[in-house]
């Protein structure tokens, strides 16, 4: 017998031994529409971007911690290099914002992190409509 049954492969957590793992959470009550708007009639994009919030929330933060930036890590961008649409809607006296991947793509989604819930400001669903992106 064999072969029926395939072992899916387990994503590593880093949370230390003895530690409690912080539960990844999403907020939504700082979400520009501008930013995914033009979205609207691409559900695949959106079934994709649920999808990979799912996963993210079954990792801990101290893996998205030590992830790579294009897997499940982040990366800080500094407001100025936001769109000048974009420096305009970010809440006042943030100077930079962290940046999590969306979809598969690269696209990304950005906001800041509060004690366990990430606030998610923009989801980008153009290149460019956020920030510049750098090849």
């Amino acid at each position: 017998m064999g072969g029926k049954f395939k072992i899916k492969p387990q994503i590593p957590s880093s949370t230390p031994v003895g530690k409690v793992a912080e539960q990844v959470s999403f907020g939504f009550s700082e979400l520009r529409a501008y930013s995914y708007t033009e979205g609207s009639k691409d559900g695949r994009f959106f079934i994709d971007f649920l999808a990979r919030l799912k996963k993210l929330c079954s990792v801990d933060w101290n893996t998205i911690n030590v992830s790579n930036r294009h897997s499940f890590g982040t990366e800080k961008m500094s407001v100025k290099n936001l769109t000048p649409a974009a420096r305009q809607a970010v809440p006042a006296g943030m100077d930079s914002l962290t940046v999590l991947r969306a979809t598969g793509d690269n696209h990304a989604f950005l906001g800041y992190r509060e004690g366990n819930i990430f606030q998610i400001i923009f989801i980008e669903y153009q290149f460019g409509d956020v920030y510049r992106h750098s090849h």
